[in-house]
């Protein structure tokens, strides 16, 4: 099976650290404090824009419920 880089239901805001977290295999709370950093470092406009460019390309996640 293939990954899929989709939002995450581990959300804080839209869950897409979530979701980039998901798709690497990485702590979410690690994802979220590194974006953090990185759009504090950048004067916070790059990481906004980004962060709302992957809330609107990212799908959501698909729940699957087990039959039983």
């Amino acid at each position: 099976m293939t990954k899929k880089l989709t939002k995450s239901i581990n959300k804080k805001v839209s869950g897409v650290c979530g979701g980039l977290a998901e798709y690497f295999d990485l702590d979410p709370t690690l994802v979220r404090v590194v974006y953090f950093c990185l759009s504090f470092l950048t004067s916070w406009f790059p990481g906004l824009i980004l962060y709302f460019i992957l809330a609107l390309s990212m799908p959501k996640q698909e729940i699957r419920q087990i039959e039983g």
